[in-house]
């Protein structure tokens, strides 16, 4: 387990699992209103209570997202909220209506894309981009204040590498996608007719750092989502055509 402060305010938890050669990261954002991105697995929940708790005292925390519905994302969410009496899901209307409101104690805040969700010196906004990485109901968070993206499993990286990098991570990722692909996980994440618009989304941004759940934090380059987009067609093939465009003999 490692805490690093990777942006002002914001706080890579991080716990490596080396039989999966697995770091799953969470991000906590120290405010008036604390925000958690990611609560990890049940089977990790003490270790990352005690990590927050040197920051904050966890019963203080106000909101919790993640990127979709996986145990990793947020598989401890019951047990934060009952540590948490304030504390509330927030996640797009998807999300909350197929999982999160049947999954969880208390309904979640729901926020759509143009919605800002103010913490006291952040700003978030919420970004729905289904089946990027993978989930109807994927979405990411951005943190407009310091500019930093919290975007789930894109730009994966196996191993334990250091928490916030300034160079490349693209190299990793690809090996990462090209590991996934020759394994029984083969397929984690699709590639469809929308991933290259999703991305040119999130690009638009402009985050200054991006995390991801697994793997180092890093400032991002002005090419990085596109050379992501790149690397997931050339790995994870083509996208099939819309069945709107196959005709019918």
């Amino acid at each position: 387990m490692s805490t690093t402060e990777i942006a002002p305010d914001v706080y890579r938890i991080s716990t490596f699992v080396p039989e999966g050669n697995l770091a799953f990261n969470q991000f906590l954002i120290n405010d008036d209103e604390p925000v958690l991105f990611h609560t990890g697995m049940r089977g990790l929940f003490p270790v990352v209570r005690e990590a927050v708790s040197k920051i904050i005292d966890p019963a203080k925390l106000r909101w919790i997202s993640f990127g979709h519905f996986e145990a990793d994302e947020c598989g401890s969410l019951n047990e934060w909220l009952a540590i948490a009496p304030n504390a509330q899901a927030v996640t797009n209307p998807v999300a909350a209506m197929v999982s999160i409101n049947d999954f969880t104690q208390r309904e979640a805040r729901t926020m759509t894309e143009d919605e800002v969700l103010e913490t006291g010196r952040h700003r978030f906004r919420l970004n729905s981009h289904p089946h990027l990485p993978h989930g109807w109901e994927a979405s990411s968070l951005f943190e407009e204040t310091n500019r930093t993206l919290f975007c789930s499993d894109l730009f994966h990286q196996n191993g334990d590498p250091a928490p916030f990098t300034d160079g490349n991570v693209i190299d990793v990722v690809r090996e990462t996608m090209a590991e996934y692909q020759s394994s029984p996980l083969a397929d984690y994440m699709p590639y469809t007719p929308k991933t290259e618009t999703n991305l040119n989304k999130l690009a638009a941004l402009m985050p200054k750092t991006v995390a991801p759940m697994h793997g180092s934090a890093f400032n991002a380059r002005q090419d990085s989502f596109s050379d992501l987009n790149s690397i997931m067609r050339e790995v994870l093939g083509e996208a099939a055509p819309l069945l709107s465009n196959v005709g019918v003999a």
